[in-house]
């Protein structure tokens, strides 16, 4: 067996023990609430990951919902094709991205407009000199001030929902193993499946890494909630409906055993 098929093997059988996708979502808000708490009480000592200069926060968190659409639109496409090449299912499937992509915008654009909305630009940190001619954040940063506003944690919804939106859609891995494809297309969705396992890795690292030295508990629990509002309003609500991109497919056996 192949080096590749063990990884695969591993993290298919992580992803089936019992409870494993039930609880990962409540993870980040375990780690949201003990990682606020470490940081109030100054306990986490400084490191590189201390720095927002980090090499991962600005090569890969900063650009987040990139790297987890670069590698899940081919892995939704190769896998869902297994099961049927029929157009419009898999175009209803694929509406998942762009949906995926719409509700991180939606969140992200009203996380700046509220920073915008309620807040200030102050000529120092000390926040003693007010420059009310700056109304937003952008134009207040490239005048060299500084901005106070309402700031949630954008790292906190970003990389909740990114995790969670993988989870769901890397699902049908554990049924593709003896489905009908060449060698060179289960090569692809290996190398995708293994790299975006390793993305949600990533993404939980830097999730444990926002919690203990950025942003106030309540920015940062309200981002998380954010990212699971997103995640369960889709997954667990909307995608259940017959007018959805309905879930990552499953084999038909398997879904008529469940009726």
């Amino acid at each position: 067996m192949a080096a590749e098929d063990v990884i695969v093997d591993k993290l298919v059988s992580f992803w089936r023990i019992p409870g494993s996708k039930r609880y990962f979502p409540w993870i980040f808000l375990l780690i949201s609430v003990m990682g606020s708490l470490l940081k109030e009480l100054q306990m986490v000592p400084e490191t590189y990951f201390s720095s927002s200069r980090n090499i991962l926060n600005l090569y890969f968190v900063k650009v987040s919902w990139g790297w987890t659409l670069l590698l899940l639109t081919p892995f939704v496409l190769l896998s869902n094709s297994s099961f049927s090449r029929d157009v419009s299912f898999l175009t209803r499937r694929l509406l998942a991205l762009p949906i995926a992509t719409a509700i991180w915008y939606t969140f992200t654009e009203t996380f700046f407009y509220i920073e915008d909305a309620t807040g200030s630009c102050y000529e120092t940190t000390a926040m003693d000199v007010l420059k009310d001619e700056f109304t937003i954040k952008s134009t207040c940063r490239r005048a060299g001030f500084h901005w106070f506003g309402y700031d949630i944690s954008g790292h906190s919804f970003i990389l909740t929902y990114s995790a969670l939106f993988i989870m769901e859609e890397t699902a049908p891995m554990g049924y593709l193993k003896n489905a009908n494809m060449s060698t060179f297309p289960r090569m692809v969705l290996k190398f995708l499946y293994i790299s975006l396992n390793g993305l949600v890795f990533l993404w939980v690292w830097m999730f444990s890494c926002t919690s203990v030295y950025f942003h106030n508990p309540f920015d940062k629990l309200l981002g998380t909630l954010c990212g699971l509002l997103g995640w369960y309003g889709t997954y667990r609500v909307w995608y259940l409906k017959p007018l959805s991109p309905g879930l990552p497919q499953k084999p038909k056996e398997e879904q008529k055993q469940r009726t």
